[in-house]
């Protein structure tokens, strides 16, 4: 009989692996009958809306993963959104497909084309509460962000949690991926020492190639964290592939021993490789239940 210690853990590592969230572009998102045969029912699948994206293409891609038995989680950006008449239109679409949940987010244009700079004014249009939205997921950085300062990002995160405080609204936080479990666990105890107990999604790149990996980290602000990747003994032993197991590994360590502490999950993004996430997830599942060390 295994340890109690590696029991917890065995356990923590299975409830990471069914309650894990992936990401996943719009016009990747598979048929229904396909996205089946990836994920279980349930599960909650997040589309990311990039700079040139187009909102008819979001909602598309939330009908596929309704009609999949899933939950769709569409990213609003708040710097594509060009009026509040846009945005009441967006929210409307959002509602009348059957969506009940949204990522906030600012976006990665450099300047916004309408009135919405950032999370807090999308909030503070009042449209989300008026459509019945109530379900919101919100960004934080580990690492720290590439423009905005630890500063203003907690008192981000404040306004936040007031608003939903106030709204009766239901929040959660969803990271910024990182590439090893040091500055995730480092940021979660400081979040956690400063009484914030919403639930987080620790943000973990899914198995992909090493160079797209690379690319996609230079271009969302961890450029830092890629170069230091490339340093790493281990990534060489990769020949070329990221594996997410070590991080997955290192959070199911340190929720073992934390059972009563508020709700911790990771959070994938597929990089296009939707197909190996999910295989990833299924291996990482079974080798919980037979006790064989997960790849």
């Amino acid at each position: 009989m295994p340890p109690a210690s590696e029991t917890r853990t065995r356990a923590a590592l299975r409830d990471l692996a069914l309650g894990a969230s992936v990401e996943v572009l719009a016009r990747k998102v598979p048929p229904p009958e396909v996205l089946v045969g990836h994920l279980p029912r349930g599960a909650a699948v997040y589309v990311p809306f990039p700079p040139k994206g187009r909102w008819p293409d979001t909602i598309a891609a939330c009908e596929r993963v309704l009609a999949a038995g899933m939950k769709p989680v569409p990213h609003l950006s708040a710097r594509s959104v060009r009026s509040r008449d846009e945005l009441g239109d967006w929210l409307s679409a959002l509602v009348e497909t059957g969506v009940d949940s949204l990522m906030l987010v600012a976006g990665d244009r450099a300047a916004p084309v309408g009135p919405y700079p950032d999370t807090p004014a999308l909030l503070d249009s009042g449209l989300l509460a008026e459509c019945g939205l109530r379900r919101l997921g919100v960004t934080a950085y580990p690492e720290g962000h590439p423009f905005v300062g630890p500063a203003d990002l907690d008192e981000a995160l404040r306004r936040k949690t007031e608003y939903a405080r106030a709204t009766g609204s239901e929040l959660w936080v969803v990271t910024q991926f990182v590439f090893s479990p040091a500055p995730a666990l480092a940021w979660l105890a400081r979040t956690r020492e400063a009484g914030c107990t919403l639930p987080v999604r620790i943000g973990v790149p899914g198995p992909v190639a090493l160079r797209t990996l690379i690319g996609y980290a230079v271009r969302c602000g961890v450029g830092a964290s890629a170069r230091a990747l490339k340093r790493r003994p281990d990534v060489a032993r990769l020949a070329g592939r990221w594996s997410p197991t070590p991080i997955a590994l290192a959070l199911a360590s340190h929720l073992a021993v934390r059972e009563k502490a508020p709700a911790v999950d990771i959070h994938l993004f597929t990089f296009g490789g939707l197909a190996d996430a999910a295989g990833w997830l299924s291996r990482l599942r079974t080798a919980t239940l037979t006790g064989d060390a997960p790849e």
